[in-house]
């Protein structure tokens, strides 16, 4: 499918773009699936993402283009951005395991036989919408091939099983969500660090859900922690509420491989089957959005000064989401969960 870049198109009209796209990303919505409805390139949403943590809204007003002539072709870059966003140094032979400035401007005097300033490759990078971000580690103790074969043969078999029976797919995950976690940042003036205040304490709720691709969520809160009575708490109120078979997918918390668990599932005669990612694959979950996201919009934005608030805040922003099956799709969006559409 051929993406357009927006060249074509007026100032003013990309700028209305520009800004509409960015304020649906700042409502939920996934940056994959708002470029996507625009039928623009992957990096555009990126490249007006960055501009907008720089500038606000301002940053994404349109300007004239100063046709500074450029030193790598529109192939080249395209090439570069390919290889940055997809592959880590090592997988390009690098003896390296970031990309910094240094070491782009080494991939492309090696790859294109081009020589540009480590400022050059900065504005070059930003210009295609990438930032420089802490990484994230994976567990050492993953292993490659058993995510290559859920990706490709597993998970496949399952949704294969699932259409010949009628089932709906879950992934499923718990959480524990605490009172002292603050996301995002606050303007304030340089060098005098903003303090915010709270009650002193920590309170934290425990809870599990499940998300399907159709966009369907089931949540539970939990008294006390996870264990195999709160399980199979869940998993009976997920087939109570089910009108077809559920199959759901879950992570190797010991919980769900429990004696009375598999017990219970043997019960339902194929009205619940249980199937399990690879171990050390959080990435693998769509679930992990669900509460990356109220953490990081809901809770994390706000001063909580009891458990009863706490809860108040998490139960409402669950059942909000449960009326917004468009935003619970588009955390299966993640470049890590395209298996799941196939």
């Amino acid at each position: 499918m051929r993406h357009d870049d927006g060249r074509k198109l007026d100032h003013k009209t990309l700028e209305a773009i520009r800004v509409r796209a960015v304020q649906r990303v700042m409502d939920g919505e996934s940056p994959e699936v708002v470029i996507k409805a625009l039928g623009m390139s992957r990096a555009r949403i990126y490249e007006w993402l960055a501009a907008y943590r720089e500038g606000g809204f301002d940053a994404l007003k349109a300007k004239q283009i100063s046709g500074r002539p450029k030193k790598l072709s529109g192939a080249q870059i395209r090439e570069l951005y390919t290889w940055i966003t997809t592959f880590t140094p090592d997988q390009l032979k690098f003896d390296f395991a970031l990309w910094t400035r240094g070491r782009v401007r080494e991939l492309i005097r090696q790859k294109f036989n081009v020589r540009l300033s480590d400022v050059s490759v900065g504005r070059l990078l930003r210009n295609l919408g990438l930032t420089p971000q802490k990484p994230l580690h994976r567990a050492y103790q993953q292993k490659p091939e058993a995510v290559k074969q859920w990706k490709e043969e597993t998970y496949p078999e399952i949704r294969k099983e699932a259409k010949k029976v009628g089932a709906t797919i879950y992934f499923g995950d718990e959480a524990s969500i605490r009172s002292d976690y603050h996301s995002g940042t606050t303007w304030a003036p340089k060098g005098d660090t903003p303090v915010i205040r709270n009650t002193g304490s920590r309170f934290s709720i425990n809870l599990i859900s499940a998300i399907s691709p159709r966009g369907e969520l089931r949540f539970k809160t939990i008294q006390g922690t996870m264990n195999t009575d709160a399980f199979l708490g869940f998993l009976k109120a997920l087939v109570q509420d089910a009108d077809k078979p559920v199959f759901l997918i879950l992570d190797n918390h010991p919980v769900h491989h429990a004696r009375r668990a598999r017990e219970y599932v043997e019960s339902l005669d194929g009205k619940l089957k249980l199937f399990f990612l690879p171990p050390y694959s959080p990435e693998l979950d769509p679930d992990e959005s669900v509460w990356g996201y109220i953490k990081y919009h809901h809770v994390g934005k706000k001063i909580i000064n009891s458990k009863e608030q706490l809860r108040s805040i998490v139960y409402r922003q669950l059942r909000r989401l449960q009326k917004l099956p468009r935003l619970l799709k588009s955390f299966f969006g993640h470049p890590d969960l395209a298996y799941i559409s196939g």
